[in-house]
């Protein structure tokens, strides 16, 4: 297949979804890291996890198609429990999501009596049941520090669990789980950029290594790496994350010329528009969650996004 025939099938695509989408009362919310023509052509509501998990929690639409992976659909239904929430492919994973589960937490607090468990929204509905309260990488040290604890238990991301813990005084318990796109940038690559062009702004992740993070002029969630481009306006910058996250923010800064180290994730991938198509057609895949784990991990979801208005304290 040509890149025109490409084109003209993904514009039909697009065409169709959107007019089946608002025919049937549907919202779209689709994450940084979608591909484009699902990013700017289907979605209504786009961005980072926690950005996403508010528009969940103030959605009107009846049925909610989330283009990501498993455990954002999750959260969406978490805090739609009497809505649909659809994913067009269950096999969206998260290798964070896998490297924990709810009996580690239960193992882990009684490890630690007495010690708050945070938990980061790439984790199942049954790893957020055992925990206080959630995080994203946009506002983990505001929710580590609106505990007023000494010491925490933060899961399951090793790397952004040591980024917190240079930015807080309070002890961190941390787990050794890695996502598999950003254990994968080195921070040689890091120092290659820098080489090449000195004036190059090199924003990261704090998935990514500590070693990596040293090397970046920014780090943060990707919702900050777009922030951080509107302050600065680099005349040329290289985003240390899942590589579309550059196709979709580009856009937005033509004046920016932005350096693309092509990492993507699998999970991702598997969101497709006629994947999506098919999902609005058939009403599939649904999302459900045991009605006993959802009471408890909505808790957990809904606090976080509490200290996000300022609440939690």
């Amino acid at each position: 297949m040509n890149m025109t025939t490409a084109t003209s099938d993904s514009d039909s695509y697009i065409a169709t979804i959107n007019v089946m989408k608002r025919a049937r009362g549907v919202a779209i919310l689709a994450h940084n890291y979608q591909a484009p023509e699902i990013f700017h052509g289907v979605a209504d509501f786009t961005g980072d996890s926690l950005a996403l998990a508010q528009a969940a929690s103030k959605v009107d639409a009846a049925i909610i198609v989330l283009c990501g992976v498993h455990f954002m659909a999750e959260t969406a239904k978490l805090l739609n429990p009497q809505k649909v929430v659809l994913i067009p492919d269950a096999r969206a994973g998260c290798s964070l999501a896998e490297s924990i589960a709810a009996a580690d937490v239960r193992l882990l607090r009684e490890r630690y009596p007495g010690v708050p468990v945070v938990t980061y929204v790439n984790t199942s509905a049954a790893v957020k049941a055992e925990s206080d309260i959630c995080c994203t990488s946009a506002n983990a040290v505001e929710v580590v520090e609106s505990l007023n604890a000494e010491r925490v238990i933060f899961l399951p991301d090793e790397y952004l669990g040591r980024h917190v813990a240079t930015q807080t005084s309070v002890d961190l318990i941390l787990w050794n789980g890695h996502c598999e796109v950003h254990e994968r940038f080195r921070a040689s690559d890091l120092r290659a950029y820098r080489s090449a062009d000195p004036d190059v702004r090199i924003l990261a992740h704090p998935e990514c290594s500590p070693d990596v993070l040293e090397e970046a002029d920014y780090v943060g969630s990707t919702a900050g790496m777009v922030s951080d481009i509107a302050a600065n306006r680099p005349a040329r910058v290289v985003m240390i994350t899942e590589c579309s996250m550059s196709d979709n923010v580009a856009g937005r800064f033509p004046d920016t010329e932005f350096v693309r180290p092509c990492i993507l994730c699998p999970h991702m991938r598997r969101i497709t528009l006629p994947g999506i198509l098919l999902s609005l057609r058939r009403m599939a895949t649904q999302v459900h969650v045991d009605a006993d784990v959802a009471g408890r991990a909505r808790l957990a979801v809904e606090r976080m996004l509490r200290v996000g208005r300022g609440e939690g304290r």
